[in-house]
């Protein structure tokens, strides 16, 4: 295939711009920094299409024991017609990997005459129904359900194989996501291909399995998302829901259709039906009712259907066309898709742009639309790739991408908004973005101004080379600021600035984005002094030395037995070797800081230089935990000295402020309440809705640019 001018302007770009960050990267963090920063680019996981399946060993009935609890969350209904082996598996698989989920097996015997009943009687802790006549799955399914005593609900076909984790993963989608009325796991066939991924229903009542025969680790189906139904043959319901609804719908007796019908009747009821790609069920499908439409039970799938769309003709209208391409059609037609690009994948428990990513992904969810993300180094970045999908992001990485033009040439029409972070990444992928999506509106988000924060650091340090780099960097983000159909700062500080350096460009404020959680601990609770902050960002190192060579001495000879506590990743040796000297320990990387954030008394934020907005500090005063900071560090953040925040610039003034707040109780609660506030006004994802519907949803059309 013939490379266009684009994809051209995109390697060049790429390879300049290695070049100058990795120059940028040696004079700020030096060479074996740098260079594990160059590993890590490149880096790549090794291609893997299918996971590996629990498969329970075949052999002689033998007596086993399944799970019981006397208050189950969960109660698992099998509905059963013979097919003893099926069954047994189906059991076994359930009993080798216990659920952590409180649970009851209920298995509703439909009229076997195999072994069915003399084997399942000797399972202890099943709880075994035989109905004293066949009347098909809806039928079976509806005596199990009238006989449960879980607060969920969770039909499961005797011919699955559920994995381990399976069960755990459908009642917790529940918790995490509320409004919730169906969970439907990911269904592959015993060779590991995928079989569904959530259900496709179009305008005329026929349904398709999404992602059949695909890898289930392809990223459309790797990720937590809304489905028009999902098969009964592995779905989770609150158990009063599905009473209140009268239970599967009778008309479609015996089978087919019901799980499609109760899925438009809770959507009627205003509940989601959600796809959990981390729920996963083996299935053997067509076991029961084989594969044949033209005869048996498989046959009434063809007679249900005009009695589905009779009920559900005003909502079918509302559907994709039959014959519409799975891709377009397993979202709902007018359902904005925002691409999200940055350089790497966000680790949200590393440093706050990271965390505001994500919460802004999390928030156009909120806001209706599929958000889709695109690392430019297309690594599987492991945890953090599926904490992406877990959220309901479509997180796309190799080897399904194999390259970003290519990506972008199949996907990019696709897209109404797309989102780019920080401008090297912009400057390559803007050129490709004109080409490949051609009706999306462009946004450039700073993330911080770049410029603003090495020039700060060229000043602080004296440096011309690094004011020169600064002068650079000024220039090409002022270039893409012109350039883009938008652009996104954290500050009205930075937007002040850009109406000066950039005027006549569209710049809005979509700032730190924070959950608020509860109110931590009380003063008398906590102790101690905290920092948070990633170590690969250098002005976070310049302001532990300059606190811990400059500030700290003067605290301890006021408060010897203080403690200061240190947390951030990627550690240099200069802030290391301070772990152990005079009351300072250096923690590293904490994957889990409320304990940090709900047990320290007081935080830090002694930034001599950089720009943007704090992540590390409204992160603190969500959990009610006051802060000390450099009047640098609360640059843009609304917050009054002495009301919200203490700040103080030289050591001997930044030491009373910090000797303040850790020692008056009074002084400390009026900080923590008022701080709280502040984070909710500013900083809350309420606080960034209007920017995302009005700037990235439901904007004005984008206007082209040069």
């Amino acid at each position: 295939m013939r490379m266009s001018a684009a994809d051209i302007r995109f390697q060049i770009d790429r390879i300049t711009g290695l070049c100058r960050r990795g120059l940028a990267s040696l004079r700020t963090r030096g060479l074996r920094a740098s260079w594990e920063r160059v590993l890590k680019q490149f880096q790549r996981v090794p291609r893997q299409q299918r996971p590996e399946l629990f498969l329970p060993e075949a052999g002689p009935f033998a007596p086993f024991t399944l799970p019981c609890s006397d208050q189950p969350r969960a109660s698992i209904v099998i509905p059963v017609y013979n097919q003893f082996a099926h069954t047994l598996a189906c059991l076994r698989a359930i009993a080798a990997h216990p659920p952590a989920t409180a649970c009851e097996v209920i298995v509703v015997d439909d009229g076997s005459t195999d072994d069915t009943e003399a084997a399942l009687r000797q399972v202890e802790g099943l709880l075994y129904h035989r109905r004293a006549e066949n009347g098909g799955f809806i039928a079976a399914c509806n005596d199990g359900a009238a006989i449960a005593g879980g607060e969920y609900l969770v039909f499961l076909n005797n011919d699955t194989v559920p994995q381990p984790g399976w069960l755990d993963a459908l009642v917790d989608t529940f918790d995490v996501h509320p409004g919730t009325g169906i969970v439907g796991g990911q269904l592959l066939y015993p060779d590991g291909r995928l079989q569904e991924a959530g259900g496709i229903v179009f305008s005329d009542g026929s349904g398709w399995n999404l992602g059949r025969f695909e890898s289930p680790f392809a990223p459309r189906y790797a990720h937590l998302r809304p489905a028009d139904y999902c098969s009964g043959a592995a779905l989770a319901t609150p158990r009063a829901h599905f009473l209140a609804l009268g239970g599967f719908d009778t008309r479609y007796a015996p089978a087919y259709y019901e799980d499609t019908d109760f899925a438009f009747a809770t959507r009627a009821k205003g509940l989601a039906v959600i796809y959990q790609p981390a729920a996963r069920i083996v299935h053997d499908e067509g076991t029961t009712s084989g594969t044949d439409t033209t005869s048996g039970v498989k046959a009434h799938q063809v007679r249900n259907q005009p009695v589905f769309v009779e009920k559900w003709r005003a909502q079918l209208a509302a559907q994709h066309p039959a014959g519409t391409p799975a891709e377009r059609a397993h979202l709902p037609p007018r359902m904005p898709q925002v691409l999200v690009i940055d350089a790497l994948t966000p680790h949200p428990d590393h440093d706050s742009g990271s965390l505001r990513l994500l919460n802004l992904m999390r928030l156009l969810r909120e806001e209706g639309a599929h958000p889709v993300f695109l690392p430019a180094d297309l690594r599987h970045d492991g945890v953090h790739t599926l904490r992406l999908q877990a959220a309901g992001i479509e997180a796309w990485h190799a080897p399904f991408a194999r390259s970003v033009p290519a990506w972008l040439r199949e996907h990019g029409p696709r897209f109404d908004t797309v989102i780019v972070c920080r401008h090297y990444v912009m400057r390559e992928m803007l050129p490709l973005l004109r080409l490949h999506a051609p009706r999306a509106r462009v946004v450039f988000d700073t993330v911080d101004l770049h410029y603003l924060r090495e020039r700060r650091g060229a000043e602080l340090a004296g440096d011309s080379a690094l004011a020169r780099a600064a002068e650079r960097t000024r220039r090409l983000e002022l270039e893409l600021v012109h350039r883009s159909d938008a652009t996104l700062v954290v500050s009205a500080v930075e937007r002040e600035l850009l109406a000066v350096d950039a005027p006549g460009a569209r710049v809005d404020i979509l700032s730190n984005l924070h959950h608020l959680p509860e109110q931590g601990p009380a003063f008398a609770e906590r102790r101690d002094v905290m920092f948070v902050g990633g170590f690969r960002h250098p002005p976070n190192v310049d302001a532990v030395l300059w606190f811990t060579a400059e500030v700290w001495p003067l605290l301890r000879a006021r408060a010897p037995a203080l403690r200061f506590h240190c947390i951030g990743g990627d550690v240099p040796a200069s802030i290391r070797r301070l772990h152990g000297h005079e009351g300072i320990e250096v923690h590293g990387h904490v994957p889990d800081l409320e304990p940090w954030l709900e047990g320290a008394r007081v935080a830090v934020a002694p930034l001599r230089y950089g720009a943007g907005v704090k992540g590390k500090i409204n992160q603190s005063m969500a959990h009610g935990q006051p802060v000390v900071a450099t009047h640098c560090a609360v640059e843009g953040m609304h917050l009054v000295d002495g009301h919200d925040v203490l700040v103080a610039d030289t050591p001997l003034a930044f030491a009373e402020a910090v000797l303040r707040a850790h020692g008056d109780e009074h002084l400390w609660r009026q900080l923590a309440e008022n701080a709280r506030q502040n984070v909710e006004r500013h900083f809350s994802l309420d606080a960034g809705r209007d920017v995302v519907r009005r700037v990235l949803l439901r904007g004005d059309e984008p206007t082209q640019r040069p």
